[in-house]
């Protein structure tokens, strides 16, 4: 048995239908594990110790889902494994919470390694490995995005740097009498970031993402967009089917695997559009419960034997 803290957002706010902390949660509560939670702000540090405001909670696959005890207050070497699940935005304060969860006493394992969630941008990471990622622009100086846009044989796509979810992300070409206010609004007059690629053609067939579990991959799944929206977003109506590992995906998980273990990222969902590497998704990645009912399969029973693994390992080497 060991003790586990969800560091997430607010209870009130999961959709258990598609959400992978949830089903770890679950997964827990079925070990007989101990399951905590707080968010981000709950987390302090006193005297040097970091310490956080949490509750036990139990998890269950009817209503009500979860059942949270008193809140009370632990150290967080008090638990065996954290798991870092905010999902985005990627701001200050997410970052402030993971200094402090760098402070977290050796014989605890932080999932994922918060120094790794710190360096790491999921689109700018992605970029590190050119062979493997589409030709992409990322500036804010509006002449180069056109230049970027008008130097495209067909569409182009511009979206956030700092995005998630498909917010902000749109089609346009060189033709588009759209384009200059398009990048003036994205780049918040040349003061944003902004990031332009080639539109994938086969995009339109689905985005796929593949989830690793300490490097190696165990599952994917397509998006396929809807006929009113080209995002590959649950969300906004893409629809998820099953799928094969491509050569081409293998030869992505092969070439991050040993980056995401040197970097500590144990859970990662990484997203492949046209056999193009086009994201990194380290802060709170999904799909477990897509890709279970797709494929029949446990993933959150695999992913919680890997953390155990993970930390013997961490706990060897301390």
């Amino acid at each position: 048995m060991i003790n586990g803290l969800f560091v997430m957002d607010p209870l009130e706010r999961i959709h258990v239908e598609g959400d992978s902390t949830y089903m770890l949660m679950l997964e827990g509560c079925r070990r007989g594990d101990s399951v905590w939670f707080c968010t981000p702000s709950d987390l302090f540090i006193l005297n040097g110790e970091v310490r956080a405001r949490v509750q036990q909670v139990h998890v269950q696959q009817t209503e009500p889902y979860f059942s949270p005890e008193a809140v009370t207050e632990k150290a967080l070497g008090a638990f065996d494994v954290v798991w870092m699940r905010k999902d985005p935005p990627f701001n200050m304060d997410y970052i402030l919470a993971t200094y402090l969860l760098e402070q977290a006493p050796s014989h605890t394992l932080v999932v994922n390694d918060p120094r790794g969630l710190r360096r790491f941008n999921e689109k700018i990471w992605a970029m590190s490995f050119p062979d493997l990622h589409p030709p992409t622009l990322l500036s804010q100086n509006a002449n180069k995005l056109t230049e970027f846009v008008h130097a495209q044989q067909g569409r182009a796509v511009l979206k956030p740097w700092d995005g998630n979810g498909g917010r902000g992300v749109l089609v346009t070409s060189k033709d588009d009498r759209n384009l200059a206010s398009m990048i003036e609004l994205l780049t918040e007059n040349e003061q944003t970031y902004v990031i332009a690629q080639p539109y994938l053609e086969g995009a339109d067939k689905g985005d796929k993402r593949i989830l690793l579990f300490d490097g190696e991959p165990v599952g994917a799944m397509l998006r396929v967009p809807s006929k009113k929206d080209f995002r590959g977003n649950m969300h906004v109506g893409a629809t998820v089917d099953s799928c094969e590992l491509t050569p081409r995906d293998v030869e992505i998980c092969h070439r991050l695997g040993p980056e995401l273990k040197k970097y500590g990222q144990i859970f990662v969902g990484i997203d492949v559009i046209d056999g193009y590497l086009t994201e990194i998704n380290i802060t709170s990645p999904t799909g477990i419960r897509e890709i279970n009912r797709l494929n029949g399969v446990s993933l959150e029973r695999d992913l919680m034997e890997t953390v155990i693994r993970c930390l013997a390992h961490h706990r060897e080497t301390q």
